[in-house]
């Protein structure tokens, strides 16, 4: 079974943390990390935009990346919200399985 992290961001950290339990909670990801601080350059609407925001780190497993999409389509606040999901090739074989069996 493979690992995946997937990534997306938040508005404030209130958000952040919504989205963090409601996917810890439903046995979507492992873990979720919040970092503060991210500041996101993007074109929306035809102009650049400047927003400060927090990035969720989302661990979880390649089978469940499906899953965590739909959820986070469904409780974000945004109207198109970041998701992109990275499958990890190699890292801890211990935290790996952590995350793993986290799931089951």
């Amino acid at each position: 079974m493979a690992v995946a992290l997937l990534l997306t961001t938040a508005p404030n950290s209130r958000m952040g943390k919504r989205l963090a339990e409601g996917l810890v909670q439903n046995r979507l990801a492992a873990c979720v990390t919040i970092l503060k601080g991210a500041l996101s350059v993007y074109r929306w609407g035809g102009k650049v935009e400047k927003t400060a925001e927090v990035q969720l780190l989302i661990k979880t497993t390649a089978r469940k990346s499906a899953a965590v999409r739909r959820w986070i389509e469904e409780h974000h606040s945004y109207e198109v919200p970041e998701i992109i999901s990275l499958r990890v090739s190699a890292g801890s074989a211990r935290y790996l399985s952590w995350i793993k069996k986290s799931l089951r």
